[in-house]
């Protein structure tokens, strides 16, 4: 009987000049058949989209100097550089509108409102320390079109599908775009253990194997 599997690939360190769909045939391709669906970081995609920038670089308004006091310390969005960044995105106003009402909203025992309402890339930012070397420096930003990242790997490849994930060691696994056919809830079930590893271990793409075989009968 097929069963889950999950295969880590080691790339080298993926930068602006390369090309996302490029490196996974080039370090990947062997370990791929059409019953597989590919898994790529988001923040790799990210950086080779070009989506980051160096603190030193920007300007932070007022406002974004005020709101993001309202944010938990740990947060990307508790910096100045990250929340000028989420605002540039998503729009000042939206942001520091529904930031003070997921506040109010918090009072009431509702939490996570101000990231739900607020856009996707205010989730997605990876502030500076959030990403790997020699990108730690950057704050990186989410990735453009991740359907559509999604489907040139799997018209390369040649594989079942593909996802672009965001998954962490603290049980967090959030798919932010696949191909057709892709169970992406399941799929971020497969990856709730993080079989990506951490930012030193080069390894931004997880191959599920046998997917296509095991979707079916894998309860979420």
């Amino acid at each position: 009987m097929d069963k889950l599997e999950l295969v880590p690939v080691r790339t080298r360190i993926l930068t602006p000049a390369d090309n996302i769909v490029d490196a996974i045939e080039t370090y990947g391709k062997d370990l791929i058949g059409p019953d597989d669906v590919v898994s790529v970081a988001e923040s790799v995609v990210a950086i080779t989209q070009g989506r980051m920038v160096r603190p030193e670089e920007m300007n932070p308004c007022f406002l974004a100097r005020v709101l993001c006091r309202f944010i938990p310390q740990k947060a990307s969005l508790s910096s100045i550089y990250g929340m000028q960044l989420a605002m540039d995105a998503a729009g000042k106003w939206r942001i520091a509108f529904w930031l003070f009402v997921g506040m109010l909203a918090k009072l009431v025992g509702k939490s996570g409102v101000f990231y739900a309402m607020s856009g996707e890339q205010t989730r997605l930012i990876d502030d500076v320390t959030g990403t790997m070397p020699p990108f730690d420096k950057h704050i990186v930003l989410g990735p453009e079109d991740p359907d559509g990242v999604s489907q040139a790997i799997k018209e390369r490849l040649g594989c079942y599908g593909a996802v672009v994930a965001d998954v962490n060691d603290l049980k967090r696994s959030y798919v932010l775009g696949g191909s057709p056919g892709v169970d992406l809830r399941k799929v971020e079930k497969m990856l709730i253990d993080n079989p990506f590893g951490n930012a030193s271990q080069k390894t931004p793409i997880v191959v599920i194997k046998n997917y296509a075989k095991i979707a079916s009968h894998y309860r979420v």
